[in-house]
């Protein structure tokens, strides 16, 4: 996973990065954003149906092995997970296709981002931090949102504590391209649902939940049996905009199944594997590719500066 050659590119993961230890604190060891988390181990199974959308290797093969990071959204790695800020819950995969040979997907709990570049992200976030205990009014962020339609919209977009990690819907943020083995280019995005069906809690009966209510309840509920999820891609059709993380695309649009997620118990040495592991935005198999948005090349620069970061505590 080497550094974009863009150096504004790097220049700007470098100021994320710092302003993400600006809002969070720096905590060595830990991710910038989604800090306190779970791996877990499994197996990704194909669907019937996943080589009319993609060649991967993944699809082909009878099963792979996949290790799973499921993760509060804070940068803050004591966040109390009946906090409204651990929302959206974040969840990371890793396909291991070969010894030092792997494609991830990082999604989250939200369908959506708010905003379409780093650079627009840069100042959301320089807007919130500018807004604690501001006495201004309209505040810095109240001002980027009122500029930002679609900032506003992300923002609010309820964002519910779910029962269980277990059951929720995950969303991968930005388009990829999936090409077939006759050559045939979809642009879609992956939706990750869970077998047990979608439930979420009311705000008071989320504060009202112990601190470690969803990491307690994900390690007990893998321990009695397997969690599964169905991988899915929505397809998106030629009048859809694909570069822009911002735009929502219709309901109706094909849901093609890629395979089942089944995790089966939680990784051995959990907090020296987290702080290893860097998760990749950037597909870099054969038969998944990414799309133009922007914010895809940005966002492997700042897994990749943060993740050197983190293993540079070890």
């Amino acid at each position: 996973m080497p550094l974009p050659d863009n150096e504004k590119v790097v220049a700007l993961a470098d100021a994320l990065l710092k302003q993400f230890d600006g809002i969070f604190g720096v905590h060595p060891g830990f991710r910038p954003a989604h800090a306190k988390g779970l791996l877990l181990s499994g197996t990704f199974t194909p669907a019937a149906d996943a080589t009319f959308l993609t060649r991967a290797p993944h699809v082909k093969r009878e099963s792979t092995p996949i290790s799973l990071r499921f993760s509060n959204s804070s940068g803050i790695p004591t966040m109390p997970d009946n906090n409204p800020q651990a929302n959206p819950r974040g969840m990371a995969v890793r396909f291991h296709l070969a010894e030092r040979v792997h494609t991830d997907i990082v999604s989250h709990a939200t369908d959506g981002f708010p905003t379409r570049t780093g650079e627009e992200f840069l100042e959301f976030l320089q807007a919130a931090a500018a807004s604690e205990g501001s006495k201004e009014s309209p505040t810095p962020i109240q001002k980027f949102v009122a500029s930002h339609p679609k900032a506003l919209a992300f923002v609010q977009k309820p964002k519910p504590s779910p029962s269980s990690f277990a059951r929720e819907t995950y969303f991968g943020v930005t388009a990829m391209e999936f090409i077939n083995a006759g050559g045939e280019r979809k642009f879609g995005r992956y939706r990750i649902m869970p077998e047990a069906g979608n439930d979420h809690l009311s705000d008071d009966a989320a504060s009202g939940k112990d601190p470690e209510f969803l990491f307690d309840e994900i390690k007990s509920r893998v321990a009695v049996g397997p969690v599964s999820f169905r991988l899915l891609v929505q397809v998106a059709e030629s009048s859809d905009v694909v570069d822009d993380a911002t735009e929502h695309w219709p309901e109706d649009r094909r849901l093609v199944e890629l395979g089942r997620l089944v995790l089966d118990g939680i990784s051995e040495d959990n907090p020296a594997q987290q702080q290893h592991i860097i998760f990749d935005p950037i597909p870099r198999v054969d038969g998944i590719e990414a799309s133009p948005d922007p914010l895809l090349e940005l966002r492997a620069a700042v897994y990749l500066l943060s993740g050197r970061r983190r293993r540079a505590a070890e």
